[in-house]
């Protein structure tokens, strides 16, 4: 009896030495994030060296066989001089529910292109969120132009100007260009735009673009060269825009990045290899600006890769396949990749968008989601909601924190976010927020927040978008 007893002890000890070991398997995955108030971003220096630019004496011949350019990224803020931390990120959450409900509408009437009904002035938002310089022209003009991979034409504003907004520096001029010319209405790239238009007069052809926020520009189609530092890139297509309304507040225009045939990275393909990344910096810690990269060193070694999909009705966006994501170290329930799937009529699906800053998911993946992190950080103080976000904290008083991690599992990728990356400071009171939020329509957008300190390459030629982590240099 005594032996049976001495068993029983035994396997009893067993099971709980097993349970507990099995248990503490399960405890939450975290990190820890270091907290800073929201402030002012670092204010970078708007002038390029001179070294950068190329020789005007040997203009013609500067560097036009170059298989790949780097060129510095800063954020639209920087132009911003005389706001405060709350105004900017007030503005910045204004900017990106214009931007979310233009891709969104861009989305559902598959058309790039064309006039919206209603005219509502994008001047108080103004639009996009990262931009470079560049020249344009012969002899180059510098300007500042936004980056983004959510459009296709690249454009300017030009003179003369029947209706321009404000940009820092004169607007282009392209009669004072050697290399400027227009496209005539009959050509094949004229026939490239979704709705060209063409001018009678003088048989040149007309683009016109317009945004979800009502802003929209609109003028004569033409070829240009553009200067990136010491590299000339000849006869780009691009929008001279005579007519603009609202759009980007101190940029001169915008390079559009996107996967239509139209956009930069795909018209000088040829050049730099289909290949361009860029890194974004979380401008709010850091001096240094962020980088694009155009060729074959845009790719990192470190990239973990996703293949992109196709959207039948729109090329112009980056779509992937999301498969779940992780809170704590474990996938969240009712949160499968069917509430990400990209239809055979383009409806849904998730794509990766440089000028959304909040990541929007599908309304129940974003619950199951949101849910989740709130179990997981059960032990910080909420705070009320703020904007657009309904999951807040106050950590006033304290100099970091540990949260549970948040890893997306895109096919093929994981993607391990930084803490900095999904907690978010909203005031200057010690109030972070999770930076997701819910969308009614079926597109899901992982936006720049998300993306920071990330090296996000775009291989056109694989078909393929990768992720490098802490890329940054």
């Amino acid at each position: 009896m005594e032996q049976h007893f001495k068993l029983f002890l035994s396997l009893f000890s067993f099971f709980i030495l097993f349970f507990s070991l099995s248990s503490s398997t399960q405890t939450q995955q975290t990190q820890t994030l270091l907290l800073h108030s929201l402030t002012l971003p670092h204010a970078p220096s708007l002038s390029w060296p001179e070294s950068e630019k190329p020789d005007p004496v040997h203009e013609e011949e500067s560097s036009t066989s170059s298989s790949s350019l780097s060129l510095s990224l800063h954020h639209i803020d920087s132009l911003s001089s005389n706001s405060t931390p709350q105004q900017l990120f007030n503005l910045r959450l204004r900017r990106d529910s214009y931007r979310v409900k233009s891709l969104s509408g861009r989305v559902n009437n598959s058309n790039g292109s064309g006039f919206s009904s209603s005219i509502i002035s994008g001047l108080e938002q103004g639009s996009g969120e990262y931009f470079t310089r560049l020249g344009v022209g012969t002899p180059a003009r510098y300007v500042y132009m936004v980056m983004d991979t959510g459009s296709d034409v690249v454009w300017l504003q030009c003179a003369p100007c029947r209706k321009c907004y404000s940009q820092t520096g004169r607007v282009f001029d392209p009669s004072k260009s050697r290399s400027y010319a227009g496209v005539p209405c009959g050509a094949p790239l004229c026939k490239r735009l979704d709705t060209p238009g063409c001018n009678n007069r003088n048989k040149i052809c007309q683009y016109q673009v317009s945004y979800g926020d009502g802003s929209f520009t609109f003028g004569d189609f033409s070829t240009e060269t553009l200067t990136f530092r010491k590299t000339r890139v000849t006869r780009v297509a691009l929008g001279c825009g005579h007519d603009n309304e609202g759009l980007f507040i101190g940029a001169a225009g915008l390079l559009g990045l996107g996967r239509g045939r139209l956009s930069f990275p795909v018209q000088t393909g040829h050049r730099f290899n289909n290949k361009f990344s860029y890194c974004l910096v979380d401008r709010s810690a850091s001096a240094k600006p962020s980088s694009v990269i155009f060729g074959d060193s845009a790719v990192s070694r470190t990239a973990r890769f996703t293949p992109l999909l196709k959207n039948p009705k729109l090329d112009t966006f980056y779509y992937v396949e999301l498969l779940g994501i992780s809170v704590g170290g474990a996938a969240v329930r009712g949160l499968s990749g069917s509430l990400f799937q990209l239809d055979h009529a383009g409806n849904g699906g998730v794509i990766i968008d440089s000028g959304t800053s909040v990541t929007r998911l599908t309304q129940p993946a974003y619950i199951a989601l949101r849910n989740a992190f709130r179990v997981g950080a059960s032990h910080l103080k909420r705070a009320p909601e703020f904007s657009l976000f309904d999951t807040c904290y106050d950590l006033s008083g304290l100099t970091e924190v540990k949260v549970p991690t948040v890893v997306l599992h895109f096919r093929g990728a994981d993607v391990s976010l930084p803490a900095t990356n999904y907690l978010i400071p909203v005031d200057s009171s010690g109030s972070f927020c999770f930076a997701f939020a819910g969308t009614m329509n079926g597109l899901s957008i992982i936006g720049n927040i998300q993306q920071q300190g990330f090296r996000v390459v775009y291989d056109l030629a694989g078909s393929r978008v990768g992720f490098a982590p802490r890329s940054c240099v």
